[in-house]
């Protein structure tokens, strides 16, 4: 880092990738995590909240030291680059960490991000998430050994393939095949994916409660669905159309027109994102209600 780069990155501050501190601490450790958790980053040992320098008294055996504990205070344990560099008369280290490639890192158990110019503490769900991630994986695509090939409806398969050709597709698979193409499948056992897009009985995994409310405590109508998440989305558009009002509009024409209280394709896309987005590892139901 030469003396140019070193006053372009203290005039313009911490950043996702930046951080300076006045002297080596816990806190720095906790900085390489996050950086090691996300896409790396450079600390920057001798400068004051006020981005001044103050350098620090630093030697070869004190940056072992520093590495050792580092080393020491991480799973899996980390290394940073280290380089000492002397600007206007004071002594300043720096550590350069690289995204780390299996992650999440830790630190006396904790696991921490960086986001913009902070280090945010990981929750268990956001840990599992981040694992998932290096491993270019989610959720859905892993293998559940508790679903079996014989727990899903190939006609729901067949009906999937079906839309995506009605829609300009050009599938020609039978459905295992066209499973076993797509990763659902994989050695014979199902993916949780297969298992809550194709499920062949009802399941209290994805169980949605529906509500027509007339006040906060008085319910008109209510429903449950508990079918495979793809025949969700048409069951909860189904009595949300239901208790919504539609407009019957006589024109000139032979035909008269119909015109929805809520555009039908912004319900649906409420509706997709509540069924996609939802963490089917928690045993909390989504809920809907409908008022007045």
């Amino acid at each position: 880092m030469d003396y140019k780069d070193f006053r372009n990155i203290i005039e313009v501050g911490e950043s996702e990738k930046i951080e300076f501190k006045s002297s080596f601490n816990h806190e720095l450790i906790e900085t390489l995590v996050a950086f090691s958790n996300s896409s790396g980053g450079k600390i920057i040992v001798g400068i004051n909240q006020r981005n001044e320098l103050v350098g620090v008294t630093v030697n070869d055996e004190s940056v072992q030291n520093w590495l050792n504990e580092i080393k020491n205070k991480t799973s899996p344990q980390i290394i940073p680059d280290v380089e000492v560099i002397e600007i206007e008369n004071v002594k300043l280290v720096v550590f350069s960490i690289q995204e780390y490639p299996i992650k999440p890192v830790a630190t006396r158990g904790k696991y921490f991000k960086r986001s913009a110019n902070s280090n945010h503490l990981l929750s268990t769900s956001q840990v599992v998430n981040l694992h998932l991630q290096s491993f270019n994986t989610s959720w859905d695509y892993h293998v559940n050994n508790q679903f079996k090939p014989e727990d899903i409806s190939f006609e729901k398969v067949q009906q999937a393939i079906d839309v995506i050709n009605q829609r300009g597709g050009r599938i020609t698979d039978d459905p295992l095949t066209f499973l076993l193409k797509n990763d659902l499948v994989r050695d014979g056992n199902l993916t949780n994916a297969a298992y809550f897009l194709f499920a062949g009985r009802d399941t209290a995994l994805t169980t949605i409660e529906l509500g027509r409310f007339q006040t906060d405590i008085i319910i008109k109508d209510s429903s449950r669905t508990k079918s495979d998440i793809l025949t969700q989305v048409e069951e909860v558009l189904d009595f949300v159309r239901k208790h919504i009002y539609k407009e019957i509009i006589i024109t000139g024409e032979a035909q008269n027109t119909q015109r929805w209280q809520y555009p039908i394709e912004a319900l649906r896309e409420i509706v997709l994102n509540m069924i996609v987005h939802r963490d089917y590892r928690s045993s909390s139901d989504s809920i809907v209600k409908i008022y007045n």
